[in-house]
């Protein structure tokens, strides 16, 4: 059982509501965050694209991290040990 099912009932509908409450916040604030985006003259379908690319980039890295991981266990040596062979910086 998850550590919320064992609270009593007033603590779990205030911790939903606080949850709540938290995601309310970061919608406000992503909405302002694309006002302000609009605002610089960003387009909606820019917006869009580049968050597209961003979950393509993020997939790509992703499975490159996956790799460098498998490689690493194979050689029995770290991931950060394989950075310098392939002109990585840790910071990728």
């Amino acid at each position: 059982p998850s550590p919320r099912s064992c609270q009593p009932n007033g603590a779990n509908e205030e911790a939903l509501r606080y949850e709540i409450e938290e995601l309310r916040q970061k919608d406000l604030a992503l909405d302002q965050e694309i006002a302000q985006l609009l605002s610089e003259g960003y387009s909606l379908e820019e917006l869009e694209k580049h968050i597209s690319l961003l979950h393509e980039y993020n997939d790509i890295k992703d499975t490159g991290q996956m790799l460098l991981g498998k490689l690493a266990v194979i050689r029995g040596v770290t991931t950060k040990q394989l950075y310098p062979e392939y002109d990585l910086e840790l910071s990728d």
